[in-house]
């Protein structure tokens, strides 16, 4: 993306300095600190900074990708910045390599010319550092200037056929143990195009809610596989009156399919009453109670945490079909067995599968978060199971590839519960191509097959009695 004020004034410091900061390049900063420091999420911080330093149109979506995409490419310029500073990227202090960050994205990767990128950014750390920062980051981003991207990377990472993870690690900028786990679920040959499409930033994505809005009525193209959705070409979605009054919403393509799935399992008998176990913040729930009312069925939402479980209460507020929102943990329901006839898991994960959506998950994340993750994952299948009736249905679903978190956990639940089968997850999806999960019968979403964030979905019905 080009930048809308390019400019190549060059500052001397001091109050001078500060009033001509950039705006857009501090609104950018803004969110690399408040990520780093607050541990903040970037899609949930940028709306409130942009808000704060009133940024709209053009000057807004400069600071989205900047911002973004500084954090998603963070791995291959922090490879970079090392070959190019004369001391070691620890003894940089944390604001100025945030900026340099920035600079770096800004001359590899987006349409600003070397001369604005570098005299914005050194006049953005004179003003949030110091004049002598401010040389520093100039000397810096001068080298960087020196060659393009891929020729960076083939200076800074090894040799593809010596060293192949740790090539990926840095051409693509996802931490190792990421690369390897994301290579055992999709194989080698799709490696290198999946964690391509994790460094794309995803278009925004709708969906109508049935009986509450028509997908005509939204602006976009259609998607391909969801009947319900569409792509959204620009602008805010608050703007567009079905989502400013909760008849429509955002929400990944992929999402949507994981709704559709529950919804579509065959049942005999009584199908009254659907439950979302894990529901917070509630867009799978508002698409679920919207499926449900239209078949006189209704849903209950339940979330552990209550201030996740005030934001379903908003999602599903004025929505048929909806029973009730209960703030309860799923390990340890409120309700008794067999009391549901559909059940979906959608389980706290790794969310490896939706680095497109949550750039700085990648780094957040580390190896020792799995074994607790697969272990809670567990809990609330096996939970589920005990909730849904003799013939009912559970939905199993994450937004992570991870082996450990898909095959592992419904392997490992199966096989503690003979009276559970799995079910063919394909034909509940059938526009869905090529789609194949990692046990048959169940099935993986992928950003660059599909265009949807990694989900895995799974069903399992309780025998009859």
């Amino acid at each position: 993306m080009s930048d809308p004020r390019a400019r190549g004034q060059r500052s001397n410091g001091g109050q001078a300095t500060r009033s001509r900061v950039d705006p857009a390049r501090l609104a950018a900063f803004d969110v690399l600190k408040t990520v780093r420091v607050d541990q903040a999420y970037t899609n949930l911080v940028l709306p409130a900074v942009l808000r704060h330093h009133g940024l709209t149109g053009r000057d807004a979506a400069f600071v989205t990708e900047l911002a973004s995409g500084t954090i998603r490419r963070r791995g291959t310029y922090d490879a970079i910045l090392a070959a190019c500073a004369d001391r070691p990227l620890s003894k940089i202090e944390a604001k100025v390599l945030d900026a340099l960050r920035l600079g770096t994205h800004q001359l590899l990767a987006m349409r600003v010319p070397s001369h604005a990128a570098i005299s914005t950014t050194v006049d953005l750390v004179r003003a949030k550092v110091s004049s002598g920062a401010g040389g520093f980051t100039n000397a810096v981003l001068r080298r960087v200037s020196e060659q393009e991207l891929a020729e960076w990377i083939g200076r800074v990472a090894p040799d593809p056929r010596v060293a192949p993870v740790r090539f990926a690690s840095i051409a693509y900028s996802h931490p190792q143990w990421v690369v390897e786990e994301l290579r055992n679920a999709v194989g080698w040959h799709e490696l290198h195009d999946l964690l391509a499409a994790d460094n794309e930033a995803p278009k925004v994505t709708l969906v109508a809610r049935p009986g509450r809005a028509t997908r005509d009525e939204l602006p976009g193209t259609p998607t391909t596989l969801s009947p319900y959705g569409v792509v959204l070409a620009a602008g805010d979605p608050g703007s567009i009156p079905a989502v400013a009054e909760g008849r429509a919403g955002v929400q990944d393509e992929g999402s949507q399919l994981v709704a559709m799935a529950l919804a579509a399992a065959p049942l005999t008998g009584r199908d009254e009453r659907w439950l979302d176990l894990c529901a917070g913040p509630g867009g799978k729930s508002a698409l679920l109670a919207a499926l449900a009312g239209r078949r006189g069925a209704g849903l209950v939402a339940g979330e552990r945490q209550p201030h996740r479980a005030r934001l379903v209460q908003r999602n599903l507020e004025g929505a048929d079909g909806v029973i009730g929102i209960v703030a309860a943990d799923g390990t340890r329901p409120p309700w008794r067995p067999g009391t549901f006839d559909r059940v979906l898991v959608d389980a706290p994960c790794t969310g490896l599968g939706a680095l497109r959506r949550r750039p700085e998950a990648r780094w957040r994340r580390k190896p020792d978060d799995m074994l607790q993750l697969v272990l809670l994952q567990r809990q609330l299948l096996t939970s589920a199971l005990d909730l849904v009736r003799p013939g009912g249905v559970v939905v199993y679903a994450t937004c992570s590839p991870v082996l450990a978190e898909t095959e592992g956990v419904v392997t490992s639940v199966l096989s503690a519960h003979p009276e559970v089968r799995l079910e063919d997850a394909s034909l509940l999806l059938p526009g869905v191509p090529n789609c194949a999960g990692p046990i048959p019968g169940t099935v993986q979403l992928w950003p660059h097959r599909h265009g949807t964030d990694a989900m895995f979905v799974a069903a399992l019905r309780r025998a009859e009695a």
